[in-house]
C-alpha cells in the first residue's frame, strides 16, 4: 500500500497534506452546493429618470453589495422607468408586480403612488416622497401598516419657509419670488401652499409659475420676469432634475438668483441649493431593503424622515450675479467653484 493511503501513512507529512487537500476539496464542494441553493432575490425598481452615475445612486447599489446582495449573483433587479412620461407609471408599476418581486423600490411620489395602486400585498420601499401622509399613501410615519414604508426627503412644513428664508439671505433686496412647480405633481401642491403662507411672515411676495413638460419650462421662466420676480425657488421634480444642468443654464439666461433642492444642480451652475443629504438617505433606503428581504413586516418600519442636510452655494454663479455670500453661510454652507 501507498505510503499516503490507508493505514500505513499514519504519522506522515504526505498523509497530512492528501487529509488537508481532501478536507478543501470537500469544503468547496460544500461551498458551491451552498451557493447553489443560496435563494436569489428579485427587486423591481419603478421611477423617473434617474443618473445612474450620480453619488446617490452609487451609493446605494454599494450599500446593497456589502450587505451580500450583487447584482447578477444573487439579485435580480427589474427596472422600469418612465422617462419624461409619468403617465407610463401606472402601467410600468403593473409590469413589475406580474414578475412577482420580492420587494418594489418606488423612487419619487408619483411613482411611489402608481407602486401603492398596483399591489397592497407586495413590500415597496419609497423615497423621494414628501408627505406620504399627507397624500394618504400610509397612516402614519411611525406605523405605516400594509406594505409600504420608506424614506420622506422633505419635512413637511419646513422645506418652504427654509428655502424662502435662505433665498432671502442670499438676495436680501428681492421681494418678489417666483416658485417654480409642476402642477402633476402632489408634492408640489404641499409645498407650493407652505410659500404662500411662509412668504408674508418673511416680508415677501410670492408667485406661483408652472410647468408640466420640459418645453413649459422656459415660457414660466419667462413669465416670472414679465411679472417682475427678483428670485425663484424650485421645487424638486425630475422634469426640472435631469439634466441637471438643463434648468440652471435657463435661469442663467434670464439673469434670476435661485434656490433648489438638489446639489447636482448647483454644480451644474445653480446658486444655491438646501435639502438633505441624499448619499446618506440612499444607504439608508438599501438597509431598509435588506430588512424586508430579511423578513421584516414593511407595515412595521417607521419612516424616517432626513435627518443630514446640507446647504451647498456656487461662488461663481454668486460672483456673476453679483451677490456677496453673507458670512453666516460662508461658515455653514459648503461652497463649491
Amino acid at each position: 500500500m501507498d505510503a499516503d493511503s490507508g493505514s500505513s501513512c499514519r504519522g506522515t507529512m504526505k498523509c497530512y497534506r492528501r487529509r488537508v487537500l481532501l478536507a478543501t476539496a470537500g469544503g468547496m464542494a460544500l461551498d458551491a452546493l451552498a451557493q447553489s441553493k443560496a435563494k436569489k432575490y428579485r427587486i423591481g425598481l419603478l421611477e423617473m429618470p434617474q443618473d445612474p452615475r450620480a453619488p446617490n445612486q452609487i451609493a446605494f447599489w454599494e450599500e446593497l453589495r456589502s450587505r451580500g446582495y450583487v447584482e447578477g449573483q444573487n439579485l435580480v433587479v427589474e427596472r422600469r422607468n418612465a422617462g419624461d412620461r409619468p403617465d407610463l407609471l401606472p402601467a410600468l408599476a403593473r409590469e413589475l408586480v406580474a414578475l412577482r418581486p420580492d420587494l418594489i423600490v418606488a423612487v419619487q411620489q408619483r411613482a411611489s403612488r402608481a407602486a401603492k395602486d398596483a399591489t397592497p400585498t407586495i413590500p415597496i420601499v419609497i423615497i423621494g416622497v414628501s408627505d406620504p401622509v399627507g397624500m394618504g399613501l400610509v397612516a402614519s410615519l411611525a406605523r405605516p401598516g400594509g406594505n409600504l414604508t420608506g424614506l420622506t426627503v422633505l419635512v413637511p412644513g419646513h422645506v418652504a419657509s427654509k428655502n424662502l428664508q435662505l433665498l432671502h439671505d442670499m438676495v436680501p433686496s428681492a421681494k418678489r419670488i417666483a416658485v417654480l412647480v409642476n402642477p402633476t405633481n402632489e408634492m408640489h401642491r404641499i409645498v407650493q401652499q407652505e410659500a404662500l403662507q411662509a412668504a408674508p411672515q418673511l416680508g415677501l411676495q410670492v408667485q406661483v409659475q408652472q410647468a408640466r413638460t420640459a418645453d413649459e419650462i422656459e415660457p414660466a421662466l419667462q413669465a416670472a420676469v414679465a411679472n417682475r420676480a427678483e428670485a425663484l425657488m424650485v421645487v424638486a421634480d425630475s422634469l426640472f432634475n435631469n439634466p441637471p444642468a438643463r434648468l440652471p443654464e435657463l435661469i442663467a439666461r434670464i439673469g434670476l438668483p435661485a434656490i433648489y433642492l438638489l446639489r447636482t444642480n448647483v454644480e451644474a451652475g445653480g446658486l444655491i441649493s438646501s435639502g438633505p443629504d441624499f448619499i446618506d438617505l440612499s444607504r439608508r433606503l438599501a438597509d431598509y431593503v435588506d430588512r424586508i428581504l430579511k423578513g421584516a413586516n414593511p407595515g412595521e418600519l417607521p419612516i424616517e424622515q432626513p435627518t443630514k442636510f446640507q446647504v451647498v452655494i456656487n461662488r461663481k454663479t454668486a460672483k456673476s450675479l453679483g451677490l456677496t455670500i453673507p458670512q453666516s453661510l460662508l461658515v455653514s454652507a459648503e461652497i463649491v467653484d
